[in-house]
């Protein structure tokens, strides 16, 4: 950004007091918003917090931060608007109602959804706010993880994505071009589908959960951080990549609903972490252990930049 800009984010949650974060953090006032005045006083406390361990000076960076319970005020004059609410569609769908109502007209409108194409977030609304409206999906923590997928849909207006690609850039993140609105996008589609085989390959017994966690923490997910699949195909060699596919794709799962295995899991109470038992056995102590190891992973990544 060339100047301070306007940005408002719509819930204060798990994603959106990052991304008011790191915009407060770029020189740029920010107004965050959410229905319930104890998430939104949560949501600062947050923030300071996340400074706090990144041992930054978390003073101008709330000072330039504020927070508003009424969407309609919080919006006024928001040059940048990013919906960062439940994965509801209704509920996506009304806000940007609500939104395009009240926001200046020069407002870009931009959706944190993970997976919900743009395009049906945006379908009730008017023609010249549809032109205005992205998808700026950000990965959790957003403060930490760089990326941020831009998606456009037949609607958007040229200039509205690239200015919001131009953007993240200033403000220090790695966005990347979704040129064609798809469920999922790029990253989760990437995600989703290794969850997918993994899980087939419990399911089916080859091995156990851990096995996985395993041999991705201690092969190629090693090599991910600094060569991409892509970069690897072209590494070994296109004729190896299309000789092993040949072998090896009609081995793997088509799944085209989400494994029984889950269901029955659910089913049983098994939800993870947070009911000590999903995939694998889970103490409160062990629970705890994972997410510091994760953060104090990224704080060193974002040290290395």
């Amino acid at each position: 950004m060339d100047k301070a800009r306007s940005v408002t984010v719509i819930g204060a949650g798990l994603m959106g007091h990052g991304i008011g974060q790191v915009f407060a953090r770029a020189g740029h006032p920010v107004v965050l918003t959410d229905p319930d005045r104890a998430v939104l006083d949560a949501a600062l406390a947050r923030v300071e917090r996340n400074l706090w361990d990144e041992k930054v000076d978390a003073g101008p960076i709330l000072a330039r931060m504020s927070v508003e319970t009424r969407l309609e005020l919080a919006v006024a004059e928001a040059d940048l608007v990013i919906e960062a609410a439940p994965e509801r569609l209704d509920l996506k769908q009304q806000l940007f109602a609500q939104v395009a109502e009240a926001a200046p007209k020069r407002a870009i409108l931009a959706s944190n959804t993970s997976v919900i194409p743009i395009t049906r977030i945006g379908e009730s609304l008017d023609a010249e706010a549809r032109r205005r409206l992205v998808g700026t999906h950000w990965w959790n923590p957003p403060h930490l993880i760089p990326l941020v997928e831009v998606i456009r849909t037949t609607f958007t207006d040229d200039a509205v994505f690239q200015t919001v690609f131009d953007w993240l850039q200033a403000v220090g993140k790695r966005p990347v071009k979704v040129n064609r609105d798809v469920t999922g996008f790029i990253g989760n589609r990437l995600q989703h589908a290794l969850w997918r085989e993994a899980i087939e390959l419990v399911e089916a017994g080859v091995c156990d959960a851990e096995a996985i966690d395993l041999v991705v923490k201690n092969s190629f997910g090693m090599r991910m951080p600094v060569l991409g699949p892509m970069e690897n195909a072209d590494l070994v060699g296109l004729e190896l990549t299309r000789a092993v596919h040949q072998l090896l794709f009609p081995e793997l799962t088509a799944r085209s609903t989400p494994s029984p295995m889950l269901d029955r899991l659910i089913d049983g109470g098994d939800l993870g972490m947070k009911s000590g038992r999903g995939l694998r056995h889970w103490t409160e102590a062990e629970a705890k252990a994972v997410h510091a190891r994760l953060a104090l992973h990224l704080l060193r990544m974002q040290g290395d930049k």
